[in-house]
């Protein structure tokens, strides 16, 4: 099995199924994170995948602006409670 930090064999291309008024924020934060994509007129927003990385951070821009307050506090838990056991 490959390990996180190995390359994907080939990039390929995911869109993005965001609220019209959310994907340039999605965009700008993705280019702000070097991860390639674009965003045409009427068109949904593109990514470029092509490191393992490049998905979570997907992921996580997208998570910022789509899941509720309290999705975030209970992933935010999540990871308190897996990094220093209790909370």
């Amino acid at each position: 099995m490959k390990s996180l930090s190995s390359k994907i064999e080939k990039n390929f291309v995911v869109g993005v199924g965001v609220d019209w008024a959310d994907r340039w924020q999605v965009h700008k934060r993705l280019q702000e994170l070097d991860i390639p994509c674009w965003c045409e007129v009427n068109q949904p927003l593109r990514v470029e995948i092509n490191h393992p990385l490049a998905i979570f951070q997907l992921w996580s821009v997208v998570q910022q602006l789509t899941a509720s307050r309290q999705e975030l506090i209970c992933h935010l838990e999540n990871c308190w409670k897996s990094r220093y056991g209790k909370f």
